[in-house]
């Protein structure tokens, strides 16, 4: 049986790290709620500029662009949304393990893909694994703006127009709710599911629907890439937060179960002391 100074050292630190992952805790619900609000707020813009290529689409055949058209997919481009640290529980692995799998299922060369990473672990992950990276974006904020990413989606859009890439898609964690989080994978490139809910507005164009489009379809498919970043966010947060929950819960039943082995360890030698004692008594008389 471990002493009583090394069940008290254990309580001690075990009490330190129940404090730790309990203000971790705290900070990741604080940044989950507003990066629930960022996801919330981008969806109107997405929507609308889905509206408005929509209505262009699908109500002018003799317009087109090639990023509405499927062609034969020589080369597929994945990007990858993951945190840059962990403690968030299966956030990253399960975004990884995605990846690895549809990897292993439709390639047979790293001729056949690249990956565009953002966030460390996905990078990391790649690196360590020998899979082509084109692009990363490492050390974004809890709360990212556009900005952050811009470079980073412009080229990939810039890829699939110069048909560097025949194929971009997106697999990334979409926020359910605070307890449960979905990886989701969508095809970006090609613009095929332009389908609106509704119905939808008419719109007069100056100068003309495929000068529009030219200028429209690139920003849609850059907001695509950033409204889903927004929403692996507020997973990260949201795992984050339950990663932490749960380890505080685990830190309070150990300190709960050396306590009892504390208290019995002294009864322990409280007993054993008082015997003594009782021994030496008797020996004497």
């Amino acid at each position: 049986m471990a002493s009583l100074r090394e069940i008290k050292g254990r309580i001690d630190s075990t009490t330190k790290t129940k404090q730790i992952t309990n203000a971790m805790q705290m900070v990741s619900a604080s940044k989950m709620s507003r990066a629930e609000e960022n996801a919330r707020k981008f969806a109107p813009y997405s929507e609308k500029i889905k509206e408005v290529v929509a209505s262009i689409a699908n109500n002018n055949s003799d317009v087109s662009h090639p990023m509405l058209k499927k062609r034969e997919v020589k080369k597929t481009g994945y990007v990858i949304i993951t945190a840059d640290s962990g403690l968030a529980g299966a956030y990253n692995s399960n975004v990884l393990r995605h990846l690895y799998q549809t990897i292993q299922k439709r390639h047979k060369s790293t001729d056949e893909y690249t990956v565009i990473t953002l966030g460390r672990m996905g990078f990391e992950f790649c690196k360590k694994r020998e899979i082509p990276v084109s692009q990363n974006v490492l050390g974004l904020s809890d709360q990212p703006r556009f900005a952050e990413i811009k470079e980073l989606a412009s080229k990939s859009v810039q890829m699939y127009a110069e048909e560097e890439i025949d194929e971009l898609i997106i697999i990334y964690n979409q926020y359910v709710s605070a307890i449960s989080q979905v990886v989701t994978e969508t095809t970006l490139l090609p613009i095929t599911n332009i389908e609106t809910s509704g119905a939808t507005s008419d719109y007069e164009y100056e100068p003309d629907e495929e000068q529009i489009l030219e200028v429209l379809l690139p920003q849609y498919a850059e907001s695509l890439i950033y409204g889903a970043l927004l929403q692996a966010k507020a997973s990260e947060h949201a795992a984050r937060m339950t990663a932490m929950k749960s380890a505080t819960d685990n830190a309070e039943e150990l300190i709960d179960e050396l306590t009892l082995s504390y208290n019995r360890a002294r009864q322990a030698a409280i007993t054993q002391e008082i015997t003594e004692i009782i021994g030496g008594v008797a020996a004497l008389e």
